[in-house]
């Protein structure tokens, strides 16, 4: 059944405003061809989008519908289709994190009630999806898949209680940095947090986590791990980019880093972040690369010129063809890694339960 529904069923790619398809690039160039060949491609094989932040400006600013065109903010429906954008994981990290660790967990568990009600309100565009059968099924039908998380890992103290729930509630990632049992290393308590994550197929996502913790997470997880929104730190020695020893361990743990575009991150342009996804998979291979934006945003983030939206992708993807990437390695960096890491997950869960039944 999960190869049936891994097949690829074509989804076209709809132009629309500012990112049609055989307009002008917004960097000079007329690709008229590879823009073409990106399209086809999306079509197919549509892009896993690792980190949105719209559900925090949603909950700032509820009054936004993104069923529409909406010039208020930078992800909405139409231009996530423009894009080829076939799963997005909404982000419930927030840009201002109360101090105390109870108003943390309140304030997640709004984010993800806002993020629950984002999928109700727009049912024929977005639905959740909590497995990676999920992501293909939602493909196949043509709708949006949306994967809850990360959420921060300072909502965990000493108690697993709290990630349990989370799971219950959809949450499928959560972000490690920041929190006690993981700043330094890992604390015994740490262990268990990660052995648990590895127990309900949640993925650990390494942003914003110092090399060394990073790698002994990336170590620690018998699951694949992630970074859902980065740059290369070789190209850009950002503290949130991502280093080459850590790129080294993603790929010996078959984890993934999703490039982001972001100019602190990634520069201001789309040939900058295509030389970052270039360094990422010549480092960690072309099965540990990913995308992901970190779009969401009301007007005023520096994006990279062209890369302004979701509807931006095809072009990236042609910019990668006329680097002469294959179509084989550009499958797996818009769709076939994401899903690979979401059901490695799934098998080591399934590993871990019958152990323990055992």
């Amino acid at each position: 059944m999960a190869d049936l529904q891994d097949e690829p069923h074509t989804n076209p790619v709809t132009p629309v405003g500012p990112g049609s398809l055989g307009a002008e690039d917004p960097t000079g160039a007329l690709l008229p061809g590879a823009l073409d060949r990106a399209a086809a491609l999306l079509s197919v094989h549509p892009v896993v989008d690792g980190c949105n932040t719209l559900v925090w400006t949603l909950r700032e600013s509820p009054y936004h519908d993104i069923e529409t065109s909406d010039a208020g903010v930078d992800t909405d429906i139409p231009r996530l289709r423009a894009g080829g954008v076939g799963a997005q994981f909404w982000s419930l990290l927030m840009p201002r994190e109360a101090g105390a660790t109870d108003q943390v967990v309140s304030d997640t568990l709004e984010q993800i009630d806002v993020a629950l009600a984002l999928m109700r309100r727009y049912p024929d565009g977005l639905c959740l999806a909590l497995t990676a059968d999920d992501l293909a099924d939602a493909r196949n039908r043509g709708r949006i898949a949306s994967l809850l998380g990360p959420v921060p890992g300072r909502t965990l103290t000493d108690s697993l209680g709290v990630l349990r729930a989370f799971h219950a509630l959809g949450v499928r990632i959560l972000a490690p940095a920041g929190a006690p049992w993981a700043m330094e290393g890992l604390t015994a308590f740490g262990h268990e947090v990660v052995k648990e994550m590895n127990r309900l197929a949640m993925l650990l996502d390494l942003r914003g986590c110092p090399p060394a913790p990073a790698c002994q997470l990336a170590a620690a997880s018998k699951a694949p791990v992630i970074i859902s929104h980065t740059g290369a730190a070789a190209l850009n020695p950002h503290p949130d980019n991502v280093t080459d020893e850590v790129l080294l361990a993603l790929r010996a743990a078959n984890g993934l880093a999703m490039v982001g575009f972001d100019s602190v991150l990634t520069g201001d342009s789309l040939h900058a972040v295509a030389d970052h996804v270039d360094h990422v998979r010549a480092v960690a291979g072309p099965h540990c690369v990913g995308l992901g934006a970190g779009f969401g945003a009301e007007p005023g983030v520096p994006r990279p010129t062209g890369l302004t939206d979701p509807s931006g992708y095809p072009r990236l993807i042609a910019e990668l063809l006329e680097r002469g990437w294959p179509e084989t390695d550009l499958a797996l960096l818009t769709w076939g890694n994401a899903q690979r890491v979401v059901r490695d997950a799934e098998f080591t869960a399934r590993a871990a339960q019958h152990r323990r039944a055992s």
